[in-house]
């Protein structure tokens, strides 16, 4: 298994993005996350996107972050956003998204970012589980689904 840093629009990217927003789509039922994002929210030093791949060169896993700095959404200075943490299936329960998660922290760590934000979903048990045992804490709801009742906002500082 290695990880590699890829464009937000990086073919193996858009394939696993697909493949996250098809499953949000079964959980909630509302055609994927809505939020707005441009693929150069992902390129250093304002955020990162990485992608796992198995010994076959196969994406299996991926996650981002940007950054999003006091706005009225509810985000504050200093604030890296994770995005689009994503296991495949036949992946999950190896450590993927913890490995990913890490390497995600560290990066918005060296960018000088000061926290790590996130919003998940009531319909996402094993992402909340992941964020919780991984030092992450409800926080104050943020972005663009702030207001949805299934949202669950959580943040971790990004000390050094």
């Amino acid at each position: 298994m290695h990880i590699r840093r890829v464009p937000f629009d990086h073919p193996d990217a858009v394939k696993l993005n697909d493949a996250v927003q098809a499953e949000y789509d079964v959980r909630y039922g509302d055609g994927g996350d809505a939020t707005p994002m441009d693929p150069a929210d992902f390129e250093p030093p304002n955020g990162v996107y990485l992608i796992a791949y198995d010994a076959y060169d196969s994406p299996v896993a991926s996650g981002g972050w940007r950054v999003r700095d006091a706005n009225g959404e509810g985000n504050l200075d200093g604030d890296a956003e994770l995005k689009r943490m994503y296991v495949i299936d036949a992946m999950r329960g190896r450590g993927l998204a913890r490995r990913i998660l890490a390497a995600l922290e560290e990066d918005a760590r060296a960018a000088g970012r000061l926290r790590m934000v996130l919003e998940t979903g009531t319909k996402q048990p094993e992402a909340v589980a992941l964020y919780r045992s991984s030092g992450y804490e409800p926080c104050t709801k943020f972005g663009y689904y702030r207001f949805h009742e299934l949202s669950l906002c959580f943040a971790k500082p990004l000390t050094p």
